[in-house]
């Protein structure tokens, strides 16, 4: 149970991050209220990083900034590292 109600999360939350980023991409286009940065690496954080990731690939957005095109698949590797660590010491 504990596992489904993890996967159905971390789907969630990546949805969440490519439609973010979908949206921003439009606005930015528009000229309208931009949603802030820092919504994008919570969002990482929050299991959300190839979300991101995806989003920023699909809608080619915020590529050019660096902190997104190095911070966004650090934060991705740094949590697949931890779930391979958890994993094989039998802590998930």
């Amino acid at each position: 149970m504990g596992h489904t109600i993890l996967i159905i999360y971390i789907a969630i939350i990546n949805l969440y991050g490519i439609l973010i980023m979908y949206l921003d991409k439009k606005r930015s286009i528009k000229g309208q209220w931009r949603i802030p940065e820092s919504r994008f690496f919570i969002t990482a954080l929050l299991l959300g990083s190839l979300g991101i990731l995806l989003g920023m690939k699909l809608f080619r957005h915020k590529t050019k900034h660096w902190y997104f095109k190095y911070g966004i698949p650090a934060i991705m590797v740094v949590q697949i590292t931890l779930y391979f660590f958890l994993k094989n010491n039998n802590w998930l």
